[in-house]
């Protein structure tokens, strides 16, 4: 028998994946981003049937027990700091979190960047499928809900009145990407570490819903719709296996295969 060691053939693992091409990848990403902020204007207008909507969602929600989204403002109504924060979050941190979430993953992280590209284009087409079936004018529309625009009345507001607002569409509540995205950056980041801490990238989401909701740009419906469709991108779109760098992520050190002695149990 050969006493000396060697990894075992079926212990090795695949070199890790090379980087797609960069500007390939920044035309896709820029394409992304530029599809989420000018396509749903083409589903612009149906401004009746989006209120219609609205009515409908709000008594839905309400006829599902689901908590009213007024207990929620109030919360951020206890203080003007409080409420300015919370719109600052809605207004800012959105793009540049997913942003800087796709390029640390196409830094170190490239097969899960490629999973987490497609995994949102995915869901951000799907989405902008909605606004044209089901247009929905925001709870800060809606006068029955009883909640109060807090973008317009305590600042920052992305939005202008509707009217004359031609860079967004605010008719298109449904789905919240705001959530959808906070949700998948979470996903994300948890699938591509072994930081014990990592599961703290769910607080972006769990703030992320509460904002949208607080700030009545959303209704809770907005997010379980977009929950449901980012499950089934992640259904469809193959995740990335671990591989042994991977794996040593949070530890300090690197896992590789342990030797075995060869001719050993044959």
């Amino acid at each position: 028998m050969n006493a000396r060691t060697e990894p075992a053939e079926t212990d090795t693992e695949p070199e890790a994946p090379a980087r797609p091409p960069l500007i390939r990848e920044f035309l896709l990403v820029a394409g992304l981003f530029l599809v989420y902020k000018l396509g749903r204007q083409l589903a612009a207008g149906h401004t009746g049937e989006a209120y219609r909507n609205a009515r409908r969602v709000w008594h839905l929600e309400r006829t599902a027990h689901l908590p009213d989204e007024t207990t929620v403002q109030s919360a951020l109504l206890h203080g003007d700091t409080l409420v300015h924060v919370a719109n600052t979050y809605y207004a800012t941190v959105h793009f540049p979190a997913t942003l800087a979430f796709l390029v640390w993953l196409y830094l170190r992280r490239p097969a899960h960047y490629v999973w987490a590209r497609r995994v949102l284009a995915a869901v951000t087409s799907a989405a902008l499928v909605l606004p044209f079936t089901f247009p929905l004018a925001p709870p800060r529309m809606l006068p029955a809900t009883g909640l109060i625009d807090t973008g317009r009345v305590y600042g920052p507001s992305v939005y202008g009145p509707p009217s004359s607002d031609h860079l967004s569409n605010q008719f298109a509540a449904m789905p919240s990407l705001h959530f959808g995205w906070a949700l998948m950056l979470a996903i994300g980041l948890i699938a591509a570490t072994r930081s014990r801490w990592r599961w703290l990238w769910l607080l972006h989401p769990l703030i992320t819903l509460l904002v949208i909701v607080g700030t009545a740009n959303h209704y809770w419906l907005d997010a379980i719709v977009a929950t449901a469709m980012l499950g089934l991108a992640l259904a469809a779109v193959h995740r990335p296996q671990r591989t042994a760098t991977t794996a040593g992520l949070g530890t300090g050190r690197l896992i590789t295969p342990e030797p075995v002695l060869a001719g050993a149990g044959r």
